[in-house]
């Protein structure tokens, strides 16, 4: 009699122990990693519109080569970062533009499942110039880890670049944002810069000074759970 109390007591107790740590388990499962992410802003004299930052699944929010989504063109055109934002399973975004040589700081948590890492931002003196990074997956940057990500400047093709008075929205111009009429090749590609007053356009309204090269946006991740 004794000796099957003893055996029925180890009995519970193992289960016990077996059923903690399988609850552990789960709740390391489900408590999600964070992040913080800096964002600088490279250039000369191109503010970046408000930075989105997202986790979601798919393949990212553009493709080089193919038509911006209707999400991108606002975002490219005006700086509206609202419909990016949307798509993610997770996002932050800062309040204000980054101007240039300034860094703003975001927290942002993966949440679960199979989620990349998006960033994305308008530079703001241009007709629609996005920069940002597209779906990268951060799986194996464990806790404490960082990692850097330069980002370059794109063309969302959704806008001819004529850099005309009244067409771009930001600081140099103060005009337009986003129309939803597209006036360029409708696809995305890699942006070759902008061509100033100072370099024989006369219809723009832009200086030299408003010119960039690669890299426009620099992303600093560290895990910090």
């Amino acid at each position: 009699m004794f000796s099957s109390l003893i055996k029925g007591s180890v009995l519970s107790l193992t289960l016990a122990i077996l059923i903690t740590g399988c609850g552990d388990d789960n709740a390391k499962e489900v408590i999600p990693a964070e992040y913080e992410v800096k964002i600088s802003n490279l250039t000369n004299f191109q503010p970046l519109s408000p930075v989105g930052l997202i986790f979601n699944e798919g393949e990212g929010f553009f493709k080089i080569g193919s038509p911006a989504s209707l999400a991108l063109e606002k975002l490219a055109e005006g700086g509206d970062n609202s419909d990016l934002l949307s798509t993610g399973s997770t996002s932050a975004s800062t309040s204000a533009p980054i101007l240039p040589g300034e860094t703003a700081m975001l927290m942002i948590s993966k949440g679960t499942g199979d989620l990349k890492f998006s960033a994305f931002s308008m530079l703001v003196n241009t007709n629609d110039a996005f920069t940002g990074i597209n779906a990268y997956d951060l799986k194996d940057l464990q806790t404490g880890d960082s990692l850097v990500i330069d980002a370059n400047a794109y063309d969302a093709g959704t806008e001819a670049n004529s850099e005309a008075a009244g067409s771009m929205p930001g600081p140099a111009d103060g005009g337009e944002g986003f129309n939803g009429a597209r006036d360029d090749v409708n696809s995305v590609r890699m942006h070759m810069g902008v061509i100033t007053k100072d370099d024989g356009l006369s219809s723009s309204v832009l200086t030299e000074q408003a010119k960039f090269d690669n890299a426009v946006m620099r992303v600093s991740i560290k895990r910090i759970r």
